[in-house]
């Protein structure tokens, strides 16, 4: 990770078209503009991991729930050939 000390109103530079601002900074929390193609997918990482996170307990409720309604059922899931 390329770690770097900016004041108020410097940039950094990501290739040719992504520029990263400090706008302010306020005790703890930092104001950054991202100035970057509209194409670019910007996302903050902690709802992205948060999401993410969702998802997986959403898969394995489901996956919990489907086996507990099978392993319940009398009547099997094929006949007998």
């Amino acid at each position: 990770m390329l770690v770097l000390t900016r004041k108020v109103d410097e940039a950094i530079l990501i290739g040719d078209d992504i520029r990263i601002c400090v706008l302010g900074v306020d005790g703890d929390r930092v104001s950054i503009g991202v100035d970057a193609p509209r194409s670019m997918r910007i996302f903050r990482n902690e709802l992205l991991e948060e999401t993410r996170d969702m998802n997986r307990e959403a898969v394995n409720s489901s996956v919990n729930t489907l086996e507990a309604a099978l392993s319940s059922r009398q009547i099997p899931l094929r006949s007998p050939e």
